[in-house]
Formats: structure tokens, sequence, C-alpha cells
């Protein structure tokens, strides 16, 4: 039976960033001051569902800041986004993310930083709301996300409200320029609340895979959030979403992102995939140090940056047909990442017969890096099934037809 190969790249790219050690946990909130620092995972789903991880991608941490671009996806949806901008503006605000500071119509500068997110809590269940109704609205909503019921760390909590006096003067900051109108203690708990619901990497995965989906969830179809709330959320996570390192990751990543100082980060391709790594040692913005060079990795591997001007294509694989003896694969578009995952996924799930399958690239224009080795993989997987494979690509846009362990594809011609 054949297997997909994109775990096995995954663990690759673990290996290469295991090394990694620089940073430290966070150590101004004392139970994540205490912390495993050595925990590693990378998790990717797919609009289609398909999920891929590795590594510890089954251990819970708490979302901490994480949970802001999802909690501001349920207010645009609940209040309209005339409401939330009222509330909160959608500006980089280049400073730290516990930064007290707002614009100059008293509003914070955007939901990514404390301020605003604070502010967007407020709006969530309506202002008469409790604090635990609001918390159980949030976390209810996030376990939808996920796919699974989600649990707070309500230790970790308690521990985070016991340092909590700079959130506490942005809610007195708030409350006084009549943004929330919650005591600024209770605003503070329904916060902190938020952030101690725990997930693991591929919950994160998934959960942001309905973000790039348009608001449709991957497993299960249901259709969670207004794509046009999905698009604005994720403007506001590509402006705004790693702080005063914000220009820096859109230069070189180039995808709207999330980290949390427990140590996840998530990154969405629009229309593609979600990405969420965990790592709890930080750097000096607060991003984890290794899930930074995973998302490296993978967005020069994969071609993610978003402002790549290489061709996206749609439904790489035209059909996968039966003549006699040979089962000829057709393929068609750009090969990306998504290109290649849906022919590995439709080569897994296809039952071959006969002698010889034949790869047909003759409608296929380009072939980004990562596809050449995905296709190759899923060919030498096919090969060591026991049948003959042979490629068929009358402009050769496929540049090298040798496989990873020195054999050589046949062609035909």
């Amino acid at each position: 039976m054949l297997t997909m190969p994109i775990p096995e790249y995954l663990s690759e790219i673990l290996d290469n960033v295991r090394a990694h050690t620089s940073g430290e946990v966070a150590d101004y909130i004392p139970e994540l001051k205490s912390a495993n620092p050595h925990p590693l995972a990378v998790a990717l789903c797919t609009v289609d569902g398909h999920i891929y991880s590795s590594g510890d991608d089954e251990i819970e941490f708490t979302m901490q800041s994480i949970s802001k671009p999802f909690a501001y996806a349920l207010a645009l949806q609940e209040c309209g986004p005339t409401e939330v901008f009222a509330a909160v503006a959608v500006e980089p605000s280049g400073e730290a993310f516990n930064e007290l500071s707002l614009d100059g119509e008293n509003r914070p500068m955007n939901p990514m930083i404390n301020a605003g997110a604070i502010a967007i809590n407020q709006l969530i269940n309506g202002a008469d709301s409790t604090v635990e109704d609001r918390v159980e609205k949030l976390r209810k909503y996030f376990s939808e996300l996920a796919g699974r019921e989600l649990t707070i760390d309500r230790v970790l909590a308690e521990s985070e409200l016991g340092a909590a006096d700079r959130n506490m003067s942005i809610a007195h900051m708030l409350r006084n320029y009549g943004v929330i109108e919650d005591e600024a203690h209770d605003a503070v708990l329904s916060y902190t609340l938020q952030c101690a619901i725990k997930v693991t990497a591929r919950d994160l995965a998934v959960m942001t895979a309905t973000l790039a989906a348009g608001g449709t969830h991957p497993i299960t179809g249901k259709k969670l959030l207004d794509a046009r709330v999905c698009r604005l959320t994720l403007s506001v996570m590509a402006s705004a979403g790693m702080y005063d390192e914000a220009g820096q990751w859109l230069s070189t990543v180039g995808i709207p992102a999330k980290s949390g100082v427990a140590g996840g980060l998530i990154g969405i391709l629009p229309g593609q995939l979600g990405i969420a790594t965990f790592s709890p040692r930080l750097n000096a913005k607060g991003n984890s140090v290794r899930g930074v060079e995973i998302f490296k990795q993978l967005s020069d591997d994969m071609g993610l940056h978003l402002m790549s001007t290489e061709p996206v294509s749609g439904h790489a694989v035209r059909s996968i047909t039966r003549e006699g003896d040979t089962t000829f694969i057709r393929m068609q578009g750009a090969m990306n990442f998504s290109a290649s995952e849906s022919f590995l996924h439709a080569i897994v799930e296809h039952k071959f017969q006969g002698n010889l399958v034949v790869l047909d690239l003759s409608r296929v224009l380009t072939f980004h890096s990562v596809a050449i080795r995905m296709i190759k993989e899923g060919l030498k997987r096919i090969r060591d099934a026991g049948f003959e494979v042979a490629i068929l690509d009358p402009d050769d846009v496929l540049p090298d037809v040798r496989f990873s362990d020195g054999t050589v594809c046949s062609q035909i011609t």
C-alpha cells in the first residue's frame, strides 16, 4: 500500500532545526517559566482536509496570543466590521505587543497587540456578558474550529493573572477612554482565560486551514465564518501578527502569521493550507526560535510567499485512467506544493492495476523545486510497490527524472 511522503519531509525539517537551542521560555508567567523547552512539532492542514504532522504534535499547550486572530474573526462575525473597526483599528503599531498606546481616535492600533485583543475580547457575546459566559462562547467556538473539545488551563491562567500588572494597566487605559465597559479586572480575567485555552499543533493547523478556506471547516465541511471575515483577519495578521517583527517576517516568509509566548506559531496560505509549529524557546521579539526557522524553510521549499510570482495550479490531477495494462496519471497546470500534494493524495487512494504507470505531463506548465521532489517520490513509491513507471514529458518541464536512490525513470516519447 502506498504511503504519503509528506510526514517524512516534515520530519527532515524538524531535524534541520533541532540544533537551534537559542532563546528562552517566557519567564514573566511563572507556569511558562517552568515549561519544558524541548518539545518540537509541525503540522499542516490543506483546505481539502488532509492533515500532515511530525514531532510532538499531540502535546497540548496554551494558545496565548495565537488566540487573537480567532477571537477577532468571531468578533467580526458576531458584530460586523463597522462595530469592530469603531473599537479597534487595523494599523501596524511598530511597538511591543504590550505597549500602552492608542491611535488618534483613542482606539488600540490593531487586534494583534494586547490592547486591541482585550478590546476585541470584550465585544464577544455582548457588553452585558459575564466573564464565564464570554469565555465559554470563545472556548466552544475554538473547539468548533479545532474539531474537538478544547479545555482551559486554569492553573496557568491563575499564574498569569498574578503577573498581569501590565495588562491591568492596559485595561484601565481602555476603560478610561470608553473602549471597554467591564471592570479592568474582569476584562483581563476574560482575556487571560481566552489565552489559556489548550491546543496541539494539529489543532492549530486545522483551525488555520478553516481561515485559509474562507471559513469552511476542512474536515466537517461546516461553514463557520464568512469569507470576508477571513479576508479581514488574514489581512491584519499579515501586517501586524508578528508585532514589531512583522515587516521582516512579511519580507522573508511572506504569509499571514501569529505567534504565542507558549511557543506556538501559526501561518496561513489563503486558499491552500494552514501551518502550525510548537517550540517553546522564544527570541527577543517573543517569537519561537525554531518555529521561525521552520516557517522560513517551508516558505523557501514550498514557494509559499504571498508575493511569489509563480503561477498556482487549481486541479492538478486531470484524471487517472486505465487502458489495458497501463494506467495514465494526467497532470495539468503549475506544479507547486499544493498541486503535488494533490497528486500524492490521489495515488495513495488509487488502487493501481496492470503493469505500467505513466505520468503524463503534456499539460504541465512549470515545476517548483518542492513539487519535483514530491512527484518523484510518489513515482518511486509506485515503482517500489511493483509497477513499472514512465514519464510522458514532451516539453521537458521536469528537468531531472532521477530518483533518490540514483535510478532513472523511463521516458516515453
